[in-house]
């Protein structure tokens, strides 16, 4: 399944869904809710990549990637950074492989998020995520990519603000000429 995704940018896709179901369990010892989640295969990929570091499952992405024609002709993949710090970056990891697999450079650190503030997921107001986000994406200008065609990639489209500040960040800043849009998945809702 393609989802297409619609923003700033020239053109956007979300592989799948993330989740196909959810059933609430209740709350947990801790006091947390807890969801018994049925996922899309792009979503168990991505979840086992992103939570249980299983780093096999990058291939596996990528191989189901390999229905998009034309990101061999991009001129550079760019990852959008992490919120937080892992031992594997997912986004990263897809990018690179993606990358090595079309022959496309891969330009890791041309986003640049400041990892301290909370984490999007916690902040619920549209306005103050935006405001948020501005405040810690940046562009490096360790690179030159004016009039360059780029293709940002992410592994979750929630509600499309980070892809969105990204995109006016790579437009205005570094000045490309396009900015394609590619996430393992999307989520049901925008929260």
């Amino acid at each position: 399944m393609t989802i297409e995704l619609k923003g700033n940018w020239k053109k956007g896709f979300a592989y799948d869904v993330h989740t196909l179901d959810s059933v609430y369990l209740g709350v947990d010892e801790h006091g947390h809710d807890r969801w018994k989640n049925t996922r899309s295969e792009m979503g168990q990929l991505v979840y086992d990549l992103k939570y249980d570091r299983d780093k096999s499952a990058v291939a596996k992405i990528v191989d189901l990637l390999e229905k998009y024609k034309g990101i061999e002709t991009m001129d550079a993949i760019v990852p959008v950074p992490a919120t937080r710090w892992r031992p594997i970056q997912p986004v990263i990891e897809i990018a690179r492989e993606l990358g090595r697999r079309t022959n496309v450079l891969v330009l890791e650190n041309l986003l640049v998020k400041k990892t301290d503030g909370p984490e999007l997921k916690n902040i619920d107001d549209p306005d103050e995520r935006q405001r948020h986000l501005k405040d810690i994406i940046t562009i490096s200008e360790d690179y030159n990519i004016s009039g360059q065609s780029v293709l940002l990639v992410d592994d979750l489209y929630r509600s499309g603000d980070t892809l969105s500040v990204a995109t006016e960040l790579l437009y205005n800043i570094a000045k490309v000429k396009a900015v394609f849009v590619l996430t393992m998945t999307k989520t049901r809702s925008k929260r």
